[in-house]
C-alpha cells in the first residue's frame, strides 16, 4: 500500500512540474524581444547650397530616327536591320528594334515674325503650302515668334483648320508696305492683344539700339515644351519646322542654347530649318545649322517662293520616311551625363542623318 502511495506522489510531483512550466511559457508578463528597426528612410537629394537639383532619369531604351541619303540627295528605301550600325561612345551597340515603314507625325511649325521686308513678302506667299506636305495622320501647330513666343491655336489634324490658320498669319493683302514687325503682324487684335496667341508687339520694340531683339533660343524650347509627351517616339516623329532668317538676339533669351538643346533632345525631338532669303548672303543662320545638326533635322536655303514651297514638302518626306532603330545602351559609362551616338551604313556612297547624342539626366528641376 505505501508502495502505490509512493508511486502516486510521484506521478502528481511530475503533472504538477509540466503545469508550472506551460504556464511560465505562457506568462504575459515575460518581456518579449524587441522588434527589429525599420531600414532608414531615404532622403531626396538636395544641393549643397541649396540650389536646383538634376535628376537622373534611367536610360533604358535609346530611339534614334534615321535618314538615308543617296550621292544625289535622295531617300534611300530598301535597307534592312543588318545593315545599320550603332555606337554610344565608340562602343558598338545591339540594335533591338527596327522599322521601316513611314511615321505619322507631331509638328510645331514656327515661324519668324521679325523679317526683312522682302523676306516676308516671300514667306506670307508660301505657307499656304505646308499643308501639301502634310498627311491625315500628322498633327501640326501653328506658333509665330519675334521678341516674344506666340502660341498659336493647339494641335490640329484638320488640314482646313490649319490653312484657315496659316492665312490668318499672313500679311494684310489690302496693305501696300509690309509691317514693321514682319509678315505675321497683322493679325487681329483686341484691347491690342493678338487673338492668335501671345502678347502684342508694337513695332518700337523690334529694334532696340540697332541690336537683334529676336528670341530664337526661346521660341524653340518653348516649341519643344509643346512637343513633349505627344506619344511615344515609336508612335510619332516630333520635329519642329522653323522658318527663319537665323538672327538671334542673345541677351533676350531667358533659355541658352545649351538648354534649349538639351530639351529637344531629352524628348526626341528634331528641328528642321528652313534659311530664308538675306540670310544666306549675310551668313546669320549658325543657329539654324547647330539646332538641325544636333537634332538629327536638316537645314535648307530659300530665297525665292517657289523654292520655299517646294521645301516644304520635302522636309515633311523625309522626317516621316526615317528608319527607326533602338537599342539597350551597354558597355558605357552609365554615371556620364552625355552620351554621343553615330550611326553607320554598310553600305558604301551614303550620307547618314541622325542625332549627335542624347542626356542622361534630365532637365534642372
Amino acid at each position: 500500500m505505501n508502495s502505490l502511495r509512493q508511486v502516486a506522489a510521484a506521478v502528481c510531483a511530475i503533472l504538477l512540474a509540466a503545469c508550472c512550466a506551460s504556464v511560465s511559457a505562457q506568462d504575459p508578463q515575460k518581456p518579449k524581444p524587441a522588434p527589429a528597426p525599420p531600414p532608414p528612410t531615404q532622403q531626396p537629394a538636395t544641393g549643397a547650397s541649396g540650389g536646383q537639383v538634376v535628376i537622373r532619369v534611367p536610360v533604358n531604351e535609346v530611339v534614334i530616327p534615321v535618314t538615308v541619303k543617296d550621292h544625289g540627295g535622295r531617300l534611300v528605301p530598301d535597307l534592312n536591320k543588318g545593315d545599320f550600325r550603332v555606337f554610344e561612345d565608340n562602343v558598338e551597340q545591339r540594335v533591338s528594334f527596327f522599322r521601316a515603314e513611314a511615321t505619322p507625325l507631331s509638328v510645331i511649325i514656327l515661324l519668324d515674325n521679325d523679317l526683312k521686308d522682302r523676306d516676308a513678302e516671300q514667306v506670307s506667299k508660301s505657307i499656304d503650302a505646308i499643308v501639301a506636305g502634310l498627311s491625315p495622320s500628322d498633327e501640326s501647330f501653328v506658333c509665330r515668334f519675334d521678341q516674344f513666343f506666340h502660341q498659336g491655336k493647339g494641335f490640329t489634324t484638320d488640314q482646313d483648320k490649319l490653312l484657315i490658320e496659316l492665312k490668318r498669319t499672313r500679311l494684310d493683302s489690302d496693305t501696300d508696305a509690309p509691317s514693321p514687325g514682319g509678315p505675321f503682324q497683322n493679325t487681329p487684335k483686341i484691347n491690342g492683344q493678338s487673338t492668335s496667341g501671345g502678347p502684342s508687339v508694337p513695332p518700337s520694340t523690334q529694334i532696340l539700339k540697332g541690336q537683334v531683339t529676336k528670341a530664337l533660343d526661346d521660341a524653340v524650347y518653348n516649341a519643344a515644351l509643346l512637343l513633349k509627351g505627344r506619344g511615344t517616339s515609336r508612335e510619332r516623329r516630333r520635329i519642329i519646322f522653323l522658318i527663319s532668317d537665323g538672327r538671334n538676339g542673345a541677351k533676350f533669351n531667358t533659355n541658352s542654347y545649351d538648354t534649349t538643346i538639351k530639351q529637344l533632345l531629352n524628348n526626341d525631338i528634331a528641328v528642321y530649318s528652313i534659311a530664308v532669303g538675306s540670310a544666306y548672303f549675310d551668313r546669320k543662320f549658325s543657329r539654324l545649322v547647330d539646332y538641325a545638326h544636333a537634332t538629327g533635322g536638316e537645314v535648307y536655303f530659300a530665297a525665292k517662293r517657289q523654292t520655299m514651297e517646294e521645301l516644304y514638302s520635302r522636309v515633311t518626306e523625309e522626317a516621316r520616311h526615317q528608319y527607326l532603330l533602338a537599342y539597350s545602351p551597354a558597355g558605357t559609362d552609365r554615371g556620364a551625363e552625355h552620351h554621343s551616338i553615330e550611326v553607320r551604313v554598310e553600305r558604301e556612297g551614303l550620307t547618314v542623318i541622325a542625332r549627335e547624342g542624347y542626356y542622361a539626366t534630365g532637365i534642372p528641376r
